[in-house]
């Protein structure tokens, strides 16, 4: 994370909010990328189970998995270095969740991308 004002930061403070907003209820406004993420739920949910098989999606605390659900959807989409979306990742968990927020974000986070690393590898060869 540059800074605070960053706006790829603010704007991904903005998804995190409506993605947690989302959780309780449908959203009228939605940014293309929170419609994109909505789109995207199940593969990202599956990606997010395999890689903390004990903690079910639904007994995640919500706005850990919102976050989850954010750079997870970046990772995918492959726009960015995934170490800079893991590290804002865990920034926005730090910021928005519980104590444990940030390093549990970053455990996560860091086992989808070992994962889908070692898979292109693998395709490779």
């Amino acid at each position: 994370m540059k800074t605070s004002q960053d706006p790829r930061h603010k704007n991904r403070r903005e998804i995190v909010k409506i993605l947690f907003a989302e959780t309780y209820s449908p959203q009228l406004t939605k940014n293309e990328e929170v419609k994109e993420i909505l789109k995207s739920i199940k593969k990202i949910d599956k990606q997010i189970e395999n890689s903390a098989p004990q903690w079910p999606v639904d007994k995640l605390n919500r706005i850990d998995l919102v976050v989850l659900r954010l750079a997870v959807y970046e990772l995918n989409k492959g726009n960015n270095p995934p170490k800079v979306i893991i590290d804002e990742a865990v920034e926005l968990a730090k910021e928005f969740g519980s104590e444990n927020s940030g390093s549990f974000v970053n455990g996560v986070l860091g086992t989808i991308f070992k994962k889908e690393k070692n898979e292109r590898y693998r395709t490779k060869n």
